[in-house]
């Protein structure tokens, strides 16, 4: 029963960093985070950014170390579960970090 919780590791990063990025944003827009000024730019997107290439790069360790285990199907799931939690984190937060807007 451990490749499910295998397979659910992708998607289950996505939802914790999901929730990480859009929660950061709002703590951002709340502490005006956008008129801090650090030598790369901004605060509010820099935060972000770093947040989310952080989480990118704990997906990319997930698909090395936690490569297919068990036997046919089984090692597929694992390996699309790890991928779909990846690709799902580059896709949906990169419009949250490129257009962050507080209003």
């Amino acid at each position: 029963m451990t490749w499910v919780a295998r397979m659910l590791a992708g998607p289950g990063l996505w939802a914790v960093l999901f929730c990480a990025v859009y929660g950061l944003h709002g703590l951002g827009c709340a502490w005006d985070w956008p008129a801090r000024q650090t030598p790369l730019g901004p605060l509010h997107p820099l935060g972000m950014i770093a947040l989310w290439l952080a989480g990118l790069a704990v997906h990319g360790a997930l698909i090395v170390l936690n490569g297919p285990g068990g036997e046919g199907t089984q090692a597929g799931l694992i390996r699309a579960g790890n991928w779909i939690g990846a690709v799902a984190s580059a896709v949906t937060l990169f419009p949250v970090i490129a257009a962050s807007t507080c209003g």
